[in-house]
């Protein structure tokens, strides 16, 4: 079975290289579906609550909701970083405070003072679904991402493999000491 949460990403982007629109600097509203699977946790008869799964993947998404992402190549970078630093912002603004922690992967970097992520590669769809999985695929037995953004749209399907023991009050992953952080049971 399934449990299915879903998150709107406000950012912006352009596709550097790109011969079309979308080589335009320009924002969007996109919106992701993370699909979890695994048996149904007999004490709380769910799969993962819905509400901790939000929490898990919000605290490193929402690096990328009110952000500009551009591909590490991308000319724009150095002039946009510049722009910050005149202004003081590059370090963070006191009013910036959705923000998760930074994260350096293959594939992405976060740099959440400076709301901004750097990519490898183009940020398509696809492009956000891998990254997303990258990110998350070790905390959460992640079975299908999708991706909308305007009306471009992908999903990606996975074979679940971790074995993520979970309270059987509350349903959440137990920490690597079989604790829960929730309501503190001990395995």
């Amino acid at each position: 079975m399934k449990s299915i949460t879903t998150f709107d990403l406000q950012y912006a982007h352009r596709f550097y290289g790109f011969k079309g629109e979308a080589q335009y600097l320009h924002g969007h509203t996109g919106t992701l579906t993370i699909e979890v699977e695994d048996s149904i946790n007999d004490g709380v008869n769910m799969v993962f609550p819905c509400n901790e799964i939000k929490k898990t993947a919000w605290n490193l998404l929402k690096n990328f909701d009110h952000a500009l992402i551009l591909r590490e190549d991308d000319p724009l970078l150095p002039a946009v970083l510049e722009v910050y630093e005149k202004q003081g912002i590059v370090t963070g603004h006191p009013q910036n405070t959705n923000k998760g922690p930074a994260f350096k992967t293959e594939l992405a970097t976060a740099y959440p003072e400076a709301r901004l992520v750097v990519t490898k590669e183009t940020m398509t769809v696809e492009g956000m679904i891998k990254i997303v999985y990258n990110l998350l695929k070790d905390k959460l037995n992640i079975s299908k991402i999708t991706f909308t953004s305007g009306e471009n749209a992908a999903t990606e399907d996975y074979v679940t493999r971790n074995n993520i023991e979970r309270c059987p009050l509350c349903g959440i992953a137990l920490n690597e000491h079989g604790v829960c952080i929730k309501c503190g049971y001990k395995k």
